[in-house]
């Protein structure tokens, strides 16, 4: 896979109303009282500390979200270093989680070895001399997952959500993005200048004269421009329907004979009469390319792609070619401690053997316990806001509210851990356990081909700070790295938890009808089960979004992209809604008990404010805006909370404070 660092799814009966209120020690600081709340809310409550803020060197940013994946790896880098240190039983999970950190610290055989692991790559690459040979290597690379220019995997059928059917996807850039070739901005220009360099020297440290390494970097970035002009764009990706193109193989094997299906799919191991292909135009320009493309150029490609798929895995002076690119994109002044780096590693490679062990010392069952009640909760809120919806028909809210109670909720952690006794990892030998964990990977794709579908499968790690929606499982999932301060705390006041973790649970449970989410049925079949009024009406709602959304600006100009983001701008309105109306339902929320000055209700919005407190570099955030589907923190904050008329009540926002909107255009949709 090419680098990139783009940056993110048994219906159980509600439960009381929560009376748990906590020990109400938990402070609001930071707070700057000399600021007009209604102005910037999100500078209100962080303000003091945005400016106050070091940003690490060794990271594009800093506090929550995305960012305390920092804190995470450095608890996860306590776990492997004291695991590594252990004499462990030959086979288990400790002893290849130990060694396989082990290997990766070593940096000295590491650096011994230069790119000797990829020698025996490169020499087959060399040795192609034909299209069959080309593509019987791009298969051999996909089973150890590097997809340079064929995206191939295993996962639910939209239209046929309990079986699993083999997907394809157009893949094949170096940089983050297809709009990254096509614009001339001075910053955009200078990234593409950056990755132009970085090939350069990847071609020059494997052997190459400076002026053969500049030729073949221009020659790569060439092809993978051809690439990017079939390429969907972000926004295109959003449409459900289209990314749907369910197509048999003979048809295929008709449409592209020089990718040549029937063989390439024999390659992998994949017996399948039919694909979902994601994106037909870029399987057909790729179509094309491969005979309009020389052989040697197109083998140029792939040593390039190898050499890039595997920089950070190799000796110092490609890790250091992979960050100087690296800190163009993000901004990253200085790499990160190579301990960090492992736990990383080790997470994306062998995540719940890690996560076994990260379970055991941070998650207890009295938080899972305390969070199903939130989730429960949210979940009745959400059903009764469904029945009060004005510009819905009965029939639909009907359908809407099977869905929601139909709603799979997992939290903290799998029920069952995944298998690695087919990862063969030793001490010595980091490179080669890569490999084996890389094939271990695949082969469990693989063998969920034609399968029914196995709904208690995680897709993220335990640690991680995130939670996601997976709409053809119709289920929502919590993991334990987010259930900590400030999105979730035990210890805390229902505000606080509301206003954190419950506009998170809002927020997913808010997915399952977005613009995309809204197209699955209960069942997460790709199905329609609306109305044709009530659709209309629905959609409508979502352009409100899009243009009020494209409105919002950072770095001056740089407007955040409504379309992009719709889905998540979408869930954060509904989000706070529905954990507001949550939090009404217990009885701090229907109190009006003051704690640290604070009304429960500015308790709860405040908490809003600080689950989103994040500072990051300039060159991250016009990453950020350009790729991620999420707003940037500020606007997850001020953006929704713009459009709830209770945050309006609990800081008597007025019409001359700049978030006021009036009632009427203030946006409501579920």
């Amino acid at each position: 896979m090419k680098k990139s660092l783009i940056l993110f799814i048994a219906f159980l009966a509600f439960t009381a109303c929560s009376k748990h209120q906590g020990k109400k020690n938990i402070a609001i600081t930071g707070i700057d009282s000399t600021l007009q709340p209604g102005n910037d809310f999100f500078k209100y409550v962080n303000g003091k500390w945005y400016d106050s803020v070091k940003i690490p060197a060794s990271q594009a940013g800093v506090g929550t979200y995305m960012f305390m994946n920092y804190p995470q790896r450095m608890r996860l880098q306590g776990i492997l270093d004291s695991i590594s240190q252990s004499k462990n039983p030959a086979g288990s999970v400790a002893q290849k989680v130990g060694d396989f950190y082990a290997s990766g610290m070593d940096t000295v055989t590491i650096n011994k070895r230069g790119y000797a692991p990829i020698k025996s790559v490169l020499a087959k690459i060399e040795a192609i001399s034909d299209l069959p040979s080309l593509m019987s290597f791009v298969g051999n690379e996909v089973r150890v997952n590097n997809s340079s220019i064929i995206g191939f995997g295993v996962s639910p059928d939209d239209k046929n959500s309990s079986m699993n059917i083999a997907q394809i996807y157009q893949t094949g850039l170096g940089l983050p993005d297809r709009d990254y070739y096509f614009k001339s901005d001075s910053s955009t220009v200078a990234i593409q200048e950056s990755y132009k360099k970085y090939l350069t020297t990847l071609f020059q440290q494997t052997g190459s004269n400076a002026n053969e390494a500049k030729k073949n970097a221009d020659l790569v970035y060439n092809i993978d421009k051809q690439l990017a002009v079939s390429h969907k764009t972000k926004v295109e990706l959003r449409d459900v329907q289209a990314n749907y193109n369910k197509m048999a193989v003979t048809d295929l094997v008709k449409r592209h004979p020089n990718i040549d299906w029937t063989t390439f799919l024999q390659n992998l191991g994949a017996k399948t009469d039919s694909i979902n292909v994601g994106q037909p135009a870029y399987y057909d320009a790729l179509n094309k390319l491969l005979k309009t493309i020389s052989i040697n150029n197109w083998k140029i490609y792939l040593k390039a792609n190898t050499i890039e798929r595997y920089a950070d895995d190799l000796s110092k002076p490609f890790v250091d070619a992979s960050f100087e690119y690296t800190k163009v994109l993000s901004g990253q002044a200085v790499q990160k401690s190579r301990g960090e780096k492992m736990a990383n590693v080790l997470d994306s490679y062998l995540g719940e053997a890690l996560g076994e062990l990260y379970v055991k010392k941070y998650f207890s069952e009295d938080a899972k316990k305390r969070m199903l009640v939130l989730v429960n909760n949210l979940q009745k809120a959400y059903g009764k806001r469904i029945d009060k919806l004005e510009w819905m028909s009965q029939v639909t809210k009907q359908k809407a509210k099977e869905k929601l109670f139909a709603i799979t909720k997992k939290i903290g952690y799998p029920d069952k851990w995944k298998d690695y006794s087919n990862v063969h990892v030793a001490r010595n030998t980091y490179f080669e356990n890569l490999v084996s964990a890389s094939m271990a990977s695949y082969q469990f794709q693989l063998a969920k081909l034609g399968k029914p579908v196995d709904k208690s499968e995680w897709f993220t790690t335990v640690p991680t700070v995130t939670a996601y929606n997976n709409p053809t499982a119709n289920e929502i999932v919590f993991p334990a790295g987010i259930l900590q301060p400030p999105y979730f705390d035990n210890n805390a006041d229902d505000a606080l938890n509301y206003g954190g973790i419950g506009m998170v649970i809002g927020h997913e449970i808010t997915h399952t009808f977005d613009d995309q989410g809204a197209q699955y049925d209960k069942d997460g079949n790709l199905k329609n089960w609306w109305t044709k009024e009530d659709y209309a009406q629905f959609k409508s709602r979502i352009q409100q979004v899009i243009n009020l959304y494209g409105t919002y600006t950072v770095l001056g100009d740089l407007h955040i992209n409504g379309a992009m983001t719709v889905g998540e701008n979408t869930a954060d309105i509904a989000g706070i809604a529905v954990a507001y109306d949550a939090f009404k339902m217990t009885e701090q929320g229907q109190g009006n008990t003051k704690i640290d000055g604070f009304t429960p209700d500015q308790r709860f919005f405040i908490s809003i404010a600080k689950i989103w407190r994040v500072k990051m570099k300039d060159e991250f955030l016009r990453l950020w805006i350009n790729n991620n589907p999420h707003s940037p923190p500020n606007w997850r904050v001020n953006g929704p909370l713009m459009n709830t008329t209770p945050f309006y009540d609990a800081f008597n926002i007025q019409p001359k404070d700049k978030m006021f909107l009036p009632k009427k255009d203030r946006i409501t949709i579920w």
